[in-house]
């Protein structure tokens, strides 16, 4: 079947990058010979939906982090060709290098423009053309409503400004535009968070943001793993 692609935004970029390194302990044992990214939702890896959904939106170049099982990842997407996209994969050590870690370590394999970031353990219906993002922020968070395994949220939201006060609070859905000076004075090759970053952003108004309504999951555990593929 074609691929059909949406034309981006002003401004998107056609650059992106998977987040895949993480270990998967609370949905042990599966993960123990599967890597999450790997694990099947609505008759596909969480992995493939993300790829096609990126080329749909005009993503060009796609980046995967790789560290737990990684070489069972890199040989189910390959050179990336089957998706229309071009594919780079950028390794970490055992344990992985964190998020915030992992993509300061992966930004040598981009250009030196914003990119998209995606969690690849979240399953989602976001369509990536709808970012609403404006190359005047370091960074742009898509929000969801907070879920009951998260219920204070991470950020408020006030127009589509991000920031660090008490109420009305959303979630981060896992799902961002990244200017690369985000990470300028981030730590090479060494494990670090991704929040503190965004906070200290968000403290300076850098951090814009909207909110998604539709279908989303974070897999963190098999529980919420049974809830995405009944509602798939």
């Amino acid at each position: 079947m074609p691929i059909t692609l949406r034309r981006p935004a002003p401004g998107l970029p056609t650059q992106a990058i998977v987040l895949a390194a993480g270990r998967g302990e609370r949905l042990r044992p599966l993960t123990d010979r599967v890597p999450k990214p790997l694990v099947t939702v609505s008759g596909q890896p969480l992995l493939d939906h993300h790829l096609h959904r990126l080329r749909r939106a005009g993503v060009t170049h796609c980046v995967i982090n790789l560290a737990h099982l990684g070489s069972l990842i890199e040989a189910h997407v390959g050179s990336g060709s089957r998706y229309g996209l071009t594919v780079s994969y950028s390794r970490e050590p055992a344990g992985a290098l964190e998020t915030g870690g992992g993509i300061k370590h992966a930004l040598a394999l981009f250009e030196p423009r914003p990119f998209i970031a995606v969690n690849a353990d979240v399953y989602c219906d976001f369509d990536f053309a709808s970012f609403l993002y404006r190359p005047s922020s370091a960074a742009h968070l898509v929000m969801v409503n907070n879920p009951r395994h998260h219920p204070h949220g991470d950020f408020t939201l006030q127009g589509n400004r991000i920031g660090n006060d008490s109420l009305p609070r959303y979630t981060f859905s896992g799902i961002a535009v990244y200017d690369p000076t985000l990470f300028a004075t981030t730590p090479v090759f060494e494990r670090v968070p991704l929040a503190p970053i965004l906070r200290r952003a968000a403290a300076t108004g850098l951090v814009t943001g909207q909110v998604y309504r539709g279908r989303w999951f974070d897999i963190g555990s098999a529980a919420r793993l049974s809830a995405a593929k009944s509602a798939s």
